[in-house]
């Protein structure tokens, strides 16, 4: 299992726990101090990511995909920034 979090440039804090196999996400799960509307679409969005590559340009994809079909606003974050903070968690256990 892999863990990073990220401090979005005044915005919010986003954490995540995230397990790989084959280049292709297993597990993920988020938690920080951001907010979506509704509340329950975390849910959809993590397993939306389940079998994703673990290609930023992917997972943004992925992500934002998820907010449209849901309806789902986030504040002080963005699909890039949940992105980010997984590809952060996998390189530094590459590195």
């Amino acid at each position: 299992m892999f863990r990073a979090s990220y401090k979005v440039p005044g915005g919010k804090l986003i954490k995540v726990q995230v397990a790989v196999a084959e280049g292709k996400i297993t597990h993920v799960q988020f938690t920080g101090d951001f907010f979506l509307h509704p509340e329950d679409s975390l849910a959809k969005i993590e397993s939306a990511l389940i079998g994703s590559d673990v290609d930023v340009n992917k997972l943004t994809a992925t992500i934002q995909s998820s907010l449209t079909e849901n309806s789902v606003q986030m504040i002080g974050c963005s699909a890039e920034d949940f992105a980010h903070v997984i590809a952060k968690a996998v390189r530094e256990f590459v590195d």
